[in-house]
């Protein structure tokens, strides 16, 4: 071994190999509202010196930066960049986003009463009014339309003006210019007695994009972070022991190796494990097991499970950001963030148009006052370019087909979550379903059991009264069962119900305490033991579906936190050759991971043991009964209990792609056609006006197709 050498260990190492800890500053950007304002605004932070890390969260509308900076110098760099930024307060985010849309919808309407009153003086015009008569039409048009074109067209000229304010180009800015330059050209020509005018056309560019940006802003609004609804499971105080000695402190006040009790009902508030002799936990939303599970002296506890047996006393392992709650929920956040860098079709045809509409714009200005030296000609040619190359088509290209098909969706049981997420379920070739709650739930086979209907109505009037797991189950299938007046009915932690009927004490629990089996479900009616037997059933719908799933193409496995035994079984039963068992929240995250990078795969599950591998999924689907963090990490919710039209849903969403692919056509085919036009001087505003009408008119009606899908 070779000696150190004595003057390099007097050296200290390089700061760069270890850097310090850096504070976590948060802001809110309300602006942000596609990929590239995410990949702009990152790279800006992480330009500036004393940043190390900037992540953008498209959903929540905020930026995470790891820096010892102050949030005034971050907020100084956005506003540099053309974003406008604050510290984070969830309050102020949710108002805003509430004036938002209250914002966009008066001005849908502003523009659309102005767009109706200043057409009627359009056709007066286009059917041939006298001199005099024009510019006074003329004249009354432009008292309607310059302020109402200034006051709803604005979201566009604040987002053109951020845009160009970094050196930038996006959607508005082409869109911005030609209606500026449609209402100045306009007024110009009004004032100075000439024969055309472009307030309807301003006015209507302004009144159809409007509506493709509420369309585009409401399916945003109700995208909640997953990552925030695991957080709000988390417990704020606990119960701590010392010296025989109970006191509540708050959560953040635990250390490792204080002992905490855990009482009836109550959540695991951190990681730990068991120093009592026993406990009966419900890990379901966990770990995906189907039933409680029973933990003997030393068992591992994690953050989240709730006690459904009696109190019982823990030592504390991991706290804060090491509890296994708290990972999952940094897992959910960064699939999230990753997902939303997902660039849409419209966004990735936007690209493409921005700039060719202003080079052929500029084209046309240049050529026509080059040939003619008439500035004022040349103007209204280039101007004619802007509105005649058809935004409105590109802009409701996208929106017509997806409001259509979410509409279609919704009346077959499917709430779409993400403006997306059509798209991405389009390309997905793997579907990969969780066990438990998703394709099967506790259930019992009524017909089979040997209960009279008198002994069905006690047991009806007992599982009702319990928020355990195989009780709904029982309450659930006995279905429509009037429930037997029992009276004193008690719940006993970690047994059962009990109470009392027609002077016999009645009981429904486990077996070692009603009498019967250990493993079976048991009512005791007086002397009498009745066992219940249970099983998983499958979700309605869950069978059927495979078929056609298979028949469509798609690649199907099951993954599950449950057992091999129980995961085979289910996956026998549903003819499915590939599944996984015993796994945890974090193996499933890397599972689907791993199957992603091998090709778009969609995540069907309902647990909080699911968010995060749903996060992760190119695409995601969360049954009725999913819990909210897992309805919060989907791109999809089913709304009814089945799963029967899961088809339907995939097969719509190809034909959205389809559809949105033939509106960009569409668009194409009429700008090849009509910028010549324009571009040669023979586009008047009442061709201009009837030709983007006609486009807007034509891409909605092909977009309403998607509802015959069957």
């Amino acid at each position: 071994m070779t000696a150190a050498c004595a003057a390099c260990a007097a050296v200290p190492a390089p700061q760069t190999l270890v850097p310090p800890a850096a504070a976590q500053v948060t802001l809110m950007v309300p602006d942000i509202h596609c990929p590239a304002c995410i990949q702009a605004i990152e790279q800006a932070l992480l330009a500036v010196v004393g940043v190390r890390a900037a992540r953008v969260n498209l959903s929540l509308r905020r930026v995470e930066v790891a820096t010892d900076l102050a949030p005034v110098e971050l907020v100084d760099t956005l506003a540099a960049a053309g974003y406008a930024a604050y510290p984070f307060d969830p309050a102020a985010l949710d108002g805003h986003r509430d004036r938002v849309a209250r914002d966009m919808v008066f001005r849908v309407g502003v523009a659309g009463f102005a767009m109706m009153n200043v057409m009627l003086l359009s056709v007066a015009v286009w059917s041939g009014a006298p001199d005099a008569t024009r510019d006074l039409f003329h004249l009354v048009s432009a008292t309607i339309a310059l302020p109402a074109t200034v006051y709803a067209a604005q979201p566009f000229f604040r987002n053109a003006m951020e845009a160009l304010s970094a050196w930038r180009l996006n959607m508005d800015v082409p869109i911005s210019l030609a209606i500026i330059l449609a209402g100045g050209m306009s007024l110009y020509e009004t004032l100075n007695g000439g024969a055309h005018a472009y307030f309807d056309a301003a006015l209507s560019l302004t009144f159809f994009l409007l509506i493709g940006r509420v369309l585009e802003h409401r399916s945003r609004a109700v995208a909640r972070s997953a990552a925030r609804d695991l957080a709000a499971m988390e417990v704020q105080n606990a119960i701590r022991t010392r010296g025989g000695v109970l006191e509540t402190v708050p959560v953040a006040d635990l250390r490792v190796g204080d002992r905490v009790v855990i009482h009836t009902g109550m959540r695991v508030p951190v990681d730990g494990r068991l120093t009592g002799s026993v406990a009966f936990c419900d890990r379901s939303f966990l770990t995906g097991e189907s039933e409680p599970v029973s933990h003997g002296t030393g068992a591992e506890l994690k953050a989240g499970e709730i006690n459904v047996g009696p109190p019982f006393e823990m030592r504390t392992d991991a706290v804060g950001e090491d509890t296994a709650l708290r990972k999952i929920a940094a897992l959910v956040e960064t699939a999230e963030n990753a997902r939303n860098r997902y660039t849409s079709l419209a966004d990735r045809a936007a690209r493409i148009y921005a700039p060719a509409v202003h080079l052929l714009a500029a084209i046309t200005f240049l050529g026509w006052l080059g040939a003619t030296g008439d500035m004022r000609h040349a103007l209204n040619a280039a101007i004619a370019v802007l509105i005649i190359t058809c935004p409105c088509a590109l802009g409701l290209a996208v929106p017509a087909v997806s409001t259509a098909a979410i509409g279609k969706l919704y009346e077959r049981g499917f709430l779409v979550k993400s403006g997306t997420a059509l798209e991405r379920l389009a390309q997905v070739g793997t579907l990969i379903f969780d066990k438990t709650g998703t394709l099967t739930r506790p259930g019992f086979a009524i017909d089979t059991l040997d209960l009279t209907p008198s002994e069905m109505r006690i047991a009806k009037a007992l599982c009702q009264s319990s928020s355990h797991p195989l009780s709904l189950a029982l309450s659930r299938d006995l279905g429509a069962v009037d429930p037997a007046e029992v009276s004193d009915i008690t719940e006993h932690a970690g047994c059962g119900i009990s109470g009392v009927f027609a002077g016999q004490d009645v009981r429904l629990g486990n077996g070692v305490w009603a009498g019967g089996a250990a493993a079976d479900l048991t009512l005791r009616i007086g002397e009498k033991i009745i066992p219940l037997p249970h099983a998983e059933t499958s979700v309605p719908g869950a069978i059927a579906v495979q078929d056609r799933l298979q028949c469509m193409g798609y690649d199907r496995r099951i993954i599950s936190g449950d057992r091999a035994v129980r995961t085979g079984q289910v996956a026998a039963r549903l003819g499915i050759a590939e599944w996984a068992a015993d796994m945890s929240p974090q193996e499933k995250h890397a599972y689907v991971t791993d199957a992603n990078a091998d090709g778009p795969v969609c995540m069907i599950g309902d647990g909080i043991n699911d968010a995060a591998a749903m996060a992760a999924a190119h695409a995601s689907v969360a049954p009725s009964t999913a819990l909210d963090a897992s309805r919060n990490a989907a791109d999809v919710v089913v709304i009814r209990d089945t799963l029967v039209d899961l088809p339907t849903l995939f097969a719509v969403s190809r034909k959205t792609v389809r559809l949105s692919q033939q509106n960009f056509a569409i668009a194409a085919v009429y700008n090849c056609v009509s910028i010549p036009i324009a571009m040669a001087g023979l586009a008047t505003p009442l061709l201009a006006a009837l030709a983007m009408s006609l486009s807007s008119i034509t891409v909605i009606l092909n977009a309403l197709r998607v509802r015959r899908v069957k």
